[in-house]
């Protein structure tokens, strides 16, 4: 396989580049993020560090999310609970804390093959609930033909919500995925964007309220 290695400690990388290469595989190095999304596109798999010097690894991981499907792992020393679920929850199919065994990263990328890749995020995908129209690729929304005017903040929530209709999605996973931080649960931040939703759209029903859940994409 084509791997992207982004790692900017040039020792680890390349220790990993060898062993990488042992096994058959073809090693892309990155250790800059900006790199990384540039060449994401053009591999079978990524190896992500998190703790990159120009940005963090969870918005790297974001940003590939939102146009590929390709597999990553990320590869980091951080070990807190909350970081490990975040980057499960923004995209990772895995994750592993330094320092590992060779033979565990073969493994689980191996794992990860087999399991096979995610759908590919929606990109110039289009959603219509009733007479609204919601468009991913160019971020505009329309109700009965006339454009609506969001906050980014309130277009990406809705858009968390309409990439899966009817699934439902809690406070945390929102937070998370949308202000980079799950422990916003306890203010109103979300509830005054997703009253801001409804408001502008005319749609009360637009965004459904799960009590003790979540929220979902409804009706009108």
């Amino acid at each position: 396989m084509r791997v992207l290695l982004v790692e900017d400690d040039d020792r680890l990388a390349a220790a990993l580049t060898t062993a990488l290469s042992r096994h058959g595989h073809q090693i892309v190095r990155a250790g800059l993020a900006v790199d990384a999304l540039r060449l994401s596109g053009g591999v079978d798999f990524v190896l992500l560090d998190l703790g990159l010097p120009d940005m963090d690894g969870l918005e790297a991981l974001r940003r590939v999310r939102r146009v590929s499907a390709v597999p990553i792992i990320v590869v980091t020393a951080r070990t807190d609970e909350r970081e490990i679920l975040r980057g499960l929850r923004s995209g990772a199919d895995d994750y592993l804390v330094k320092p590992f065994r060779t033979a565990e990263l073969m493994a689980r990328m191996e794992a990860v093959v087999r399991r096979g890749t995610r759908p590919m995020p929606a990109r110039d995908h289009v959603i219509t609930v009733g007479d609204v129209r919601i468009d991913l690729g160019t971020r505009q929304v329309s109700v009965g033909g006339e454009p609506v005017t969001l906050t980014r903040r309130e277009f990406d929530v809705l858009a968390l919500l309409a990439r899966e209709p009817g699934v439902v999605r809690s406070r945390e996973e929102i937070l998370d995925e949308v202000w980079g931080d799950p422990l916003l649960s306890a203010s109103r931040s979300l509830d005054v964007h997703v009253a801001g939703l409804r408001s502008k759209t005319g749609r009360p029903g637009l965004v459904e309220t799960l009590r003790g859940t979540g929220y979902r994409l409804g009706g009108q």
